[in-house]
């Protein structure tokens, strides 16, 4: 037998658990000893002749009692179409109690014969009539009239049989007149007659009861068979004649009657279901046989009774031809109606297989008949379509050689587990695996394997049938491929197909974690294209995600097969290497040589000594990296022309006891430390970065309080025409006030932050410039109301031009809100920022001139990024940087490179603002040179608001006297030095 034969074969059944045949067992044995005493009494006399009488007369009329009143009380409990069974039941035992207790009434109390006919007879004859009607309530009613029919025929074939064996051997002679009176011979065979009609309906009906309670039903029949029984042996002559209460006969009266008390408490059987289920079938098909042979033995006990008569050369009684004529007709009418209902059932069960075979070939699914070896009895043409087989080449071929083997050893353990379960709890199961396919071309989702068979993806429907099984199978190939579809998608990038971030967390996690050495050797790559937003915002997102997908397939391309590529979101890609690093195509041994001695990197990082095997993997993964590096700064070829943007890559080697997000993290820092450096480069980590990281967390949070709580406040410096000395504008400087009321300006706070002081908090950044830009507006506007019509400047660094907090449209927003024209608000870039693009940053800044704000260059003159910025970005004015204001009276030549920028600046049509003008000296150097406006202490430090609308209100500042140029140049007194505006009071107005 093969695997699947051997898996569908039926397995034994478990033994009937040993205490099932010990329900009920305490009442048969009480039921039992009462039986065995009283027959044992019966036997022996009982010892004297007053109690054989008593326990003959109310023995019996006791025992009849209980059973009636047991059946009472079953019937009171118990609802149902059975209650009217066990009522008359019932009524039948009440009559013989009743009977018997009339008889005792006689032979003990009044210690007189009984009377020929009595009341007791009366009793007796009316116990058969509700047994019968019982017996007809309990039996399995026929659903057609010729169920009827041949029903009452079984009743008189049995009980014509019955009455023709009966009346030669008894009733013959009973019936004779004698001088007997007519009541008399009528009582006589009344008894017999009733008894005869009695098992004539236990014998038809015995094998046509309810299948409910079975246990129940059968002990009430085998009770009053065995008081039929009785009936007939009293009845005959020999045994009436010498019959005397109390004697043997009366001990199988009283057993019916006990019989008849236990049967409605007989529980169902405690046994196991497939025992049941097994003994259920064989009785079914004993019942079966008994039940078609029954009236044609009862018609040839007759036949043979009437032929015996015939050939000894007796006289046939009249009676005994009459009723075998009857028996005979009864018998071929029979036999007519059941030819007849067979010819209809034929034709229906034709009907029916027709209808089902029209089903079966008309589905869509495979229905396949497995026989207990496995061998396939039946395949249905749906297979055709399906498959792709012809369903006559499968049948008789096993079906453990259509599944795929890897799939085999699971259906073979499900077949097996199903046939082990109880057919009741489980009928029916669900085993999925795959088919061996005979369609030549390629389907949809269609697996196939490296010899080129053909496999689908079937569910199918399991049934046991005739000790075989059935397969109700459909092709699930197409919902296998969407199941997998959707498992992938959700462990992938949409637009590039890399791993995300999910997957790729679980891959460094399973590489962490590996068992087998050299697993835990893990580095990873933070990449983050540089330039990226730039493209997306300015040539649009479609060009955007055509560069991803293209710098996906690049770093792929630039990867081993074994290491793993992901998308984190973005513009971010991260870079599993697991495993050590190879050479020219070999692996990095455990010496760092290629083929392997005494120390891994992997080894050297996880011992946090970073020897030779480290250096040697440093370098390996470097190499790696440059190589990711210069593969995603290659121009990328997009519908829109050519487009470039660099890359930043971190790196980060997994140590001892690192979590797949602590070495996330950590690659993220270095990638970020990359980004600081000047982009474009590739940096690894360190753990001074987790520290700085830390740090900047904290002076952000502290920072965040700060804003919070309101101690940042906004002072305002004065802007002033050196011509005239009219205040032309402010420029809005934040201040924190300290613990010793003290208004420390940004660079201070943050000097004091490095070192840890106690009462200032700020990051190594402007305060938010949200809010700076918030509160600077709105000060401004309500000058403008009163009046005081100057434009107040803001400086931003140029990033804060590209967060998301600070677009065109919110600082359009911002001044609709608090009704200030664009004209009085000026953006100053403290300096060109080489880490943007200056295409992207000139394009944010025509939007925002389009509005009508204006636009300042800072640190003007520094460098030769401001002079680039000057020339590319679209400017309003410049402010001359610190450095050229404060050495430009004692020096000849800053005063040549000072004019010259200021020359260039008039050339452009640009206006001028110098910075830091603290001496009178400087206000008129600045002056000649063409310098319009400046800002600095020679004429006023930064104002709180009282104090500023104060001078707006006086409307400018005296410009300082010119001061001879031999007083400056000649030993004149010394310069004083130049004031700090930080921690001092702030000036009156």
């Amino acid at each position: 037998m093969s695997a699947t034969g051997a898996a569908i074969a039926t397995p034994r059944g478990p033994r009937a658990p040993g205490g099932s045949w010990r329900t009920g067992l305490l009442p048969q044995l009480l039921l039992a000893l009462l039986c065995g005493g009283y027959t044992t009494g019966a036997a022996f006399g009982w010892g004297s002749s007053e109690v054989e009488l008593f326990m003959g007369d109310f023995g019996l009329a006791g025992a009849s009692l209980t059973a009636s009143v047991s059946a009472l009380l079953y019937a009171r409990r118990q609802a149902g179409p059975h209650r009217p069974a066990w009522l008359l039941f019932a009524a039948s035992s009440a009559m013989l109690a009743l009977g018997n207790g009339i008889w005792g009434w006689y032979e003990v109390v009044l210690r007189e014969p009984v009377p020929q006919t009595s009341a007791a007879d009366f009793c007796f004859l009316l116990f058969a009539p509700p047994a019968v009607i019982g017996l007809l309530v309990l039996a399995k009613r026929p659903v057609t009239r010729a169920g009827w029919v041949c029903l009452a025929l079984d009743a008189w074939l049995i009980g014509g049989s019955l009455l023709t064996l009966s009346w030669s051997l008894a009733l013959a002679h009973t019936a004779q007149w004698n001088g007997r009176s007519t009541v008399r011979i009528a009582l006589s065979l009344a008894y017999p007659l009733l008894d005869i009609v009695l098992v004539s309906m236990v014998l038809a009906l015995h094998f046509r009861r309810s299948a409910a309670n079975r246990a129940a039903v059968n002990t009430a029949i085998a009770a009053l068979a065995l008081t039929v029984l009785c009936d007939a042996l009293f009845t005959s002559p020999l045994l009436r004649a010498h019959y005397r209460s109390g004697q043997i006969l009366d001990a199988g009266w009283f057993a019916g009657a006990m019989l008849m008390a236990y049967a409605p408490w007989v529980g169902p059987r405690d046994a196991h279901p497939q025992w049941r289920t097994a003994g259920a079938a064989a009785t079914r098909k004993v019942a079966g046989s008994l039940t078609a042979l029954t009236p044609y033995l009862a018609a040839a006990v007759c036949t043979l009774g009437i032929l015996y008569n015939v050939i000894t050369g007796q006289k046939c009684d009249r009676v005994v031809l009459f009723t075998g004529c009857t028996v005979v007709l009864a018998l071929v009418v029979r036999q007519g109606i059941m030819l007849l209902d067979n010819i209809a059932l034929t034709h229906e069960l034709a009907q029916k297989e027709n209808h089902f075979r029209s089903l079966v070939q008309g589905s869509s699914d495979v229905i396949m008949i497995a026989a207990p070896t496995g061998v396939l009895r039946y395949v249905s043409p749906a297979a055709q379509g399906v498959y792709g087989r012809d369903p006559e080449e499968l049948v008789g071929t096993e079906l453990a050689a259509h599944i795929h083997p890897e799939d085999l050893g699971r259906v073979v353990h499900e077949v097996r587990r199903f046939l082990a379960a109880p057919p009741g709890d489980e009928p029916a199961t669900r085993i999925e695996c795959r088919i061996r396919s005979g369609h030549t071309g390629a389907r949809r989702g269609q697996h196939r394997d490296d010899d080129g068979a053909c496999w689908l993806h079937v569910e199918s429907s399991v049934n046991r049938y005739q000790g075989g099984l059935i397969f109700n199978s459909r092709d699930v190939t197409e919902r296998v491929r969407l199941q997998a579809q959707l498992q992938h998608n959700a462990s992938h990038d949409p637009l590039t197909d890399l791993p995300n971030r999910a997957l790729f967390t679980e891959r460094l996690g399973k590489a962490l974690g590996g068992r087998r050495a050299g697993d835990g050797r893990a580095a990873v790559l933070y990449v983050d294209l540089d330039g990226f937003k730039s493209v997306n915002d300015s040539a649009g997102h479609q060009i955007g995600d055509d560069l991803l997908v293209q710098a996906a397939r690049r770093l792929q391309h630039s990867l081993r097969s074994g290491d793993t590529a992901a998308r984190l979101g973005g513009d971010e890609f991260a870079v599993l290497i697991c495993g050590p690093a190879r050479e020219g195509g070999r692996d990095i041994g455990r010496d760092g040589g290629p083929d392997g001695a005494r120390e891994s990197a992997g080894d050297a990082w996880r011992d946090g000594v970073p020897g030779p095997g480290a250096h040697r993997a440093d370098q390996q993964i470097r190499e790696i990296a440059d190589r990711v590096r210069a593969a995603l700064s290659e121009p990328y070829r997009t519908t829109a022309g050519e487009v470039r943007v660099g890359a930043s890559i971190g790196i980060a080697f997994a140590r001892p006891g690192d979590t797949p997000s602590a070495v996330m993290r950590n690659a993220d820092l270095a990638m970020y430390r990359a980004k600081q450096a000047g982009r474009g480069r590739v940096e690894l980590y360190a753990p001074q970065l987790q520290a700085d990281a830390v740090r900047r967390a904290e002076l952000s949070g502290r920072l965040r309080r700060v804003l919070h709580d309101g101690e940042f406040t906004l002072l305002h410096q004065p802007v002033v025409e050196l011509a005239g000395g009219r205040i032309a504008g402010v420029e809005a400087q934040p201040r924190r006030r300290s613990g010793q009321d003290v208004l420390l300006t940004q660079a201070e706070f943050l000097q004091r932050a490095e070192r840890g002081a106690d009462d200032v908090a700020g990051p190594r950044a402007e305060p938010s410039g949200r809010w700076l830009l918030e509160q600077a507006v709105a000060q401004a506007a309500r000058r403008y109301l009163e009046g005081h019509r100057v434009p107040v400047t803001v400086r931003l660094p140029v990033r804060r031009l590209f967060h998301r907090e600070l677009p065109a449209r919110t600082v359009e927003a911002l001044l609709d809100r608090h009704d200030l024209p664009p004209g009085g608000l000026v953006l100053e870039l403290p300096g060109a920022d080489p880490h943007i693009p200056h295409e992207e940053l000139e394009r944010r800044l025509a939007v925002l001139r389009g509005l009508g704000v204006r636009i300042a260059l800072g640190g003007f003159g520094r460098g030769h990024a401001a002079l680039t910025a000057l020339r590319a970005l679209p400017v309003d004015l410049v402010k001359l940087d610190r450095s050229f204001t404060e050495g430009v009276v004692e020096s000849p030549r800053q005063q040549k490179i000072t004019h010259g920028l200021l020359r260039i600046a008039e050339d452009l049509g640009i206006r001028t603002v110098a910075d830091g003008l603290d001496r009178p000296e400087q206000v008129d150097a600045l002056r000649e040179m063409g310098c319009t406006h400046g800002v600095g202490m020679a004429f006023s430090g930064p104002l709180d608001e009282h104090r500023l609308r104060g001078s707006l209100a006086r409307g400018g500042y005296p410009v300082p006297r010119e001061t001879p140029r031999e007083q400056v140049t000649s030993g004149g007194p010394p310069a004083p030095p130049p004031r700090p505006h930080a921690e001092t009071p702030v000036p009156p107005a």
